[in-house]
């Protein structure tokens, strides 16, 4: 199990379709509404890395209203 952290950038006047194709990913296991540089934090959850990389590339980021995207893979400490 991977865990990663999405930080997302979002157009406005698209946030409400872009929120709403986002909810509709399952591999989101929390999202928060941030203020700053970034508009969302989504808490994501996947089998392994590759899998992840393909969620925020082919599907994230091909939503219509998503700017940017920046993954932070978890690590334990």
């Amino acid at each position: 199990m991977v865990t990663g952290l999405v930080l997302v950038k979002l157009m406005p006047g698209k946030e409400k379709h872009a929120l709403g194709k986002l909810k509709a990913l399952k591999n989101i296991v929390h999202m928060s509404a941030v203020f700053g540089r970034w508009d969302l934090v989504l808490d994501m959850e996947t089998d392994d890395l590759p899998a992840l990389s393909n969620i925020v590339v082919s599907e994230i980021r091909s939503i219509p209203g998503v700017l940017s995207t920046e993954t932070l893979v978890t690590t334990s400490i």
